[in-house]
């Protein structure tokens, strides 16, 4: 099959339309401040990508989840980016909704239906940190909590409708515990600053949310009951797997895009060329396994530690093929558009984003040495 076919193929039967007018933008635009490309996604109903049918969306699973991610960040890794910390953000959601008893199902009928787009404020950014993390602090107050805090950097942060925050809760008696809050944007007390000064994935919206006791209802405040064996529960591990699947496919997408525009330049020998598209195939297909067993209903600790074992596999693949893909393309190819080097620097920024590669590794020893896995 030609390369990328079955990507672009997926991306065309669920989000019909995004791909023609992602490529009829130049790189440099999708990838700028305020771009089109994140209304293109939400035009083409991309913010229902992964709500259920039943709930008026498209119901994608894993598999053709990764390869629209892959796809769409060959046109755009801003765009990818962005729609990952969205889809990152519904999964979760689906997961509450199958053991919930609260209004999850409200919310998810409201992003399919109306189109509204989810920022993520986790802990993305901090080299090290856990992806669900607070970030920010709440206090009791009547009828909910009084959330404060910022989130730097927020993808989306210009075109948010809600916001999912990791919040740690403080109880009238002093103890502590973890929160998930949803939160409308245009709620009272949140402010956006600027934050991000890079050309590289500027057009993700990734600017500093601030939040200054915003009043969340308590039917908004989710509280995961943690493991204290692990320091995961089954939306912690399902959202971890699920941000590890779509993220590695962001930037296993922008290799793709420098790779392709290799074929098609023709420069570099046959066997180069060859080995560097049978890299990122490889990755490919180990990041569809895992997604393929997530589809088939295993979760747990087992398929966390597939998936953080592809991404950082990957993550090493990458940078190997990319180097060797700018340098195959040639010094008149850098200079003479921003695409190659837009590209190339955008791939780096994979190993920022959580959880860090360090702590991950004391974890999978620990875990292949028959240990809990344990994520901080």
């Amino acid at each position: 099959m030609k390369f990328l076919r079955r990507e672009y193929d997926t991306l065309e039967a669920l989000l019909p339309g995004l791909d023609k007018a992602l490529s009829a933008v130049p790189l440099s635009e999708l990838e700028r401040r305020g771009g089109p490309g994140i209304a293109a996604f939400r035009e083409a109903g991309g913010a229902g990508l992964l709500v259920p049918s039943e709930h008026g969306g498209i119901g994608a699973g894993a598999r053709d989840a990764v390869r629209c991610t892959r796809a769409i960040a060959t046109r755009s890794p801003s765009v990818a980016v962005a729609a990952t910390m969205h889809n990152f953000s519904v999964a979760s959601l689906v997961t509450l909704n199958a053991t919930s008893t609260g209004f999850e199902w409200l919310l998810l009928d409201a992003v399919a239906r109306d189109r509204r787009m989810m920022s993520s404020a986790f802990a993305e950014g901090r080299t090290g940190q856990g992806v669900l993390t607070p970030t920010m602090s709440a206090r009791r107050t009547e009828g909910g909590w009084l959330v404060s805090g910022s989130k730097k950097p927020c993808s989306l942060s210009a075109s948010m409708d809600l916001i999912t925050a990791s919040v740690a809760l403080t109880e009238d008696d002093g103890t502590s515990s973890l929160g998930i809050a949803v939160i409308p944007a245009a709620t009272e007390g949140i402010t956006v600053r600027p934050f991000w000064n890079s050309l590289v994935l500027a057009g993700a919206e990734s600017d500093e949310v601030v939040l200054a006791d915003v009043l969340v209802p308590d039917e908004l405040m989710i509280k995961p009951v943690l493991d204290p064996e692990t320091n995961l529960d089954d939306l912690n591990t399902t959202g971890l797997v699920w941000f590890t699947l779509l993220v590695s496919a962001v930037y296993l997408g922008t290799a793709s895009a420098l790779v392709d525009r290799l074929l098609e330049s023709g420069r570099g020998d046959t066997a180069t060329r060859v080995d560097v598209v049978t890299d990122l195939e490889a990755s490919a297909l180990a990041l569809d396994r895992v997604a393929w067993t997530v589809d088939s209903g295993q979760s747990g600790n087992d398929v966390l530690a597939e998936a953080l074992t592809t991404r950082y596999a990957m993550q090493r693949t990458i940078r190997r093929v990319v180097g060797t893909t700018v340098e195959l393309l040639g010094g008149m190819a850098f200079v003479s558009s921003p695409d190659v080097s837009l590209l190339a620097a955008s791939v780096h920024a994979l190993a920022f984003h959580p959880p860090g590669r360090t702590s991950t590794a004391a974890s999978l020893e620990r875990y292949h040495a028959g240990h809990p896995l344990r994520i901080d």
